[in-house]
Formats: C-alpha cells, structure tokens, sequence
C-alpha cells in the first residue's frame, strides 16, 4: 500500500513546485496612467514579464463640431520598468501586442476613463462618443491627421518655387556670383 502511495505523493508534491515560478517571470498586468505631454493622454499595461509592457498614446478625434472620439495609435511604444519606480517608452512594439492588450476589458476600461478626461481637457463643450479600439489588423482605418490636408497650413511647392522664380526674374534681388 506504501508503495503505491509513495509515488502519488510525489507526484502531488512535484506538481506544485514545478508550476512555481518566480513572479518577476510573470506579467504583473499593471495598468496606470502614464502621461506623454499633458495628463490622461497615455496609458501604461505591463503585460510582460520584468515590467516590460505597451505605452498606449491616447489622442483624440474632434473633427466633428460638439464631438469627441478616440483616435487609435497603433503600434504602441514600448513600455520600460513598468513594476518599477520610474516607467518610460522607447521605441515601439507590435501592433498584435497592441490588439492582444486592448481585448482586455480591465484595459478597455481605463482607456475609456482617461480618453473621456482628454476630451474634457481638449473639447470641453463636446460630447465624448466612445469607440472600441481595433482588436485585428483588419479593423485599422489609417487616417491621416486633419491639419496635414488644410491647404492654408501646408504650401503647394510648386507654387512656392514659381513664386520664388518670378520674383527673381522681376528685378528682385541679384543672385550672388560664385567669385563674391
């Protein structure tokens, strides 16, 4: 009876110790606000061992008058010490960490508490619409941002250089000479 007790034993013992690992080699699954240039508009989620994680940028959509929205940055930067006194990001990680985090419904829930503050911040009199964050590559829409294709922000070079051109040749001022 021992006999046959004694290796069920050991394998009731065996079990648990091999299944223990230390806890600096698990994700910790912290989620903080971690701000980039003004408060709410970044969220760290250590979702890796050593406190290594995504920093979400979180910026917001109010192209729309008297509206707010999300606008997703994927891929995320990479997130530093997260378990640590001092997180930072640098550089950037894979957008299926991005998509792998944001299913989180702990992690949807900060995200949409710190972008309605943003938008608070950014639009006050706006009405904060919430959208869900892509979860596949399949749901990006690269948009580009609004202020590159307001034609009063950004010059047609062309224009510029026939401008340039004409004044040149209208008596404006003498090119230098290569012997001055």
């Amino acid at each position: 009876m021992r006999r046959r007790l004694l290796p069920l034993a050991l394998a009731a013992l065996a079990l648990p110790l091999a299944g223990c690992v230390p806890a600096h080699r698990h994700p910790s699954w912290a989620i903080f606000p971690l701000q980039r240039q003004q408060p709410h508009d970044g969220l760290a989620v250590v979702n890796q061992p050593d406190g290594y994680g995504v920093h979400l940028w979180l910026e917001t959509d109010t192209r729309q008058k008297g509206r707010c929205s999300p606008r997703w940055v994927v891929p995320p930067a990479r997130l530093f010490n997260g378990n640590g006194t001092a997180p930072f990001s640098s550089g950037l990680a894979t957008p299926e960490e991005f998509f792998a985090v944001v299913r989180r419904a702990d992690v949807q829930r900060m995200l949409r508490s710190q972008l309605e503050q943003l938008c608070k911040a950014r639009a006050p009199r706006a009405t904060f619409t919430w959208q869900d964050p892509p979860t596949a590559p399949t749901e990006l829409k690269v948009e580009p941002y609004p202020l590159l294709e307001e034609p009063d922000l950004l010059s047609d070079p062309n224009a510029v250089l026939e401008q340039e051109e004409r004044f040149l040749g209208s008596g404006g001022a003498p090119a230098a000479s290569p012997a001055d």
